[in-house]
Parts: structure tokens; sequence; C-alpha cells
């Protein structure tokens, strides 16, 4: 009876403390899902806000060549409701997770078919990702722009008529073309 009061306790304890761990570390990068709806398809991205706080982002928290699970926290996903063109490339209607490989002048940008709880594997600080479950792999130039932004930013935007998809940070934006058919 003791064993099982004293497991008891053990459990609840860790249960809570796992709890608090996750509050404290989204108030660091809380979660945002961005959205945009157009000709019956919907593409909606769920990821981490991570902050800038002063700290070296791309070369130095985000690795140069070393696959980011663009955001914090959980691995970010994607998700379209139809099939659709990215830089001419098709990604079937699913919901995909979002990977990146930075590098200073392009990015491999990575749509991945696995759901993973968590966007790197604990105590490695590796990412969770798994090459074998790549769907679709693009080489995206990287744009400079003269405004350093603070946090991580995902958005859709529609610039000349097209759908883009921005990764926005420090001072580096990606643009990724979508096709809506």
């Amino acid at each position: 009876k003791i064993t099982l009061i004293i497991l008891t306790i053990l459990g609840l304890t860790f249960l809570g403390l796992r709890q608090y761990v996750i509050i404290n570390t989204k108030k660091h990068s809380p979660e945002a899902t961005v959205s945009y709806v157009k000709d019956q398809a919907e593409l909606k991205v769920f990821y981490n806000r991570p902050y800038k706080k002063g700290r070296k982002v791309f070369g130095g928290i985000v690795t140069f060549g070393r696959t980011w699970r663009t955001g914090a926290n959980e691995a970010t996903t994607f998700e379209t409701s139809k099939d659709i063109f990215i830089a001419n490339k098709i990604l079937p209607k699913g919901k995909y997770t979002l990977w990146t490989v930075p590098n200073k002048k392009e990015w491999e940008v990575i749509f991945n078919s696995k759901m993973y709880m968590w966007g790197v594997k604990t105590g490695s600080g590796k990412a969770s990702r798994d090459p074998s479950f790549d769907y679709l792999n693009l080489q995206i130039p990287v744009a400079k722009i003269d405004t350093s932004i603070e946090q991580f930013t995902i958005l859709f935007k529609e610039i000349n008529g097209s759908i883009k998809l921005l990764l926005t940070w420090d001072k580096i934006e990606i643009i990724i073309p979508i096709r809506i058919d």
C-alpha cells in the first residue's frame, strides 16, 4: 500500500513538473496558427514563435547547415485541404511537418509526411525529422530585409496575385511560392 502511494505521488509530481515546463516554455515561444483560404482551399500552419532577445539568430541559435524545426517546441505543421503546387512541385492535400535547413544564401525547405510530438530529440538537440518521410524538398533563396524582426513569424501573403508563404526572423526572409489550381 505504501509503495502504491509513493508511486502515485511520484507520478503526479512528474506530470505536474512536465506541465510546468511546457507552460514556461510556451511563454518564451508562444504558439500561433496562420491560415489562408481561397478557391475552396484552406492552408494552415501551426508553429511556435521564439524571440531574438539580442541573440545572433542565423549562424547562432539556428545553426547553418543543420535541420531546424522551423520555430520552437513542437514540430511546425503545414496543412492543405487541396492539392497545391509549391515552387511548381505538387503537394497533395494533407498534413505535413515543415522543416528547414538554413544556409547563408539559400534554405532547404522540407515537407515531411510524418507527425512528431516534439521538434527535437530529447537530450540531443537534433531535429526529430526522419528524412525517409520527406515528401517534398525545395531550395529557396534567402532574401535580406532592412528591419530586424524580433519574433519569428510565418504568414501567408498575396504578392502580385500569387500566394507566398513567408518565414521571417531577424533580417532574413524566405519566400515560398504556392499555387492553387
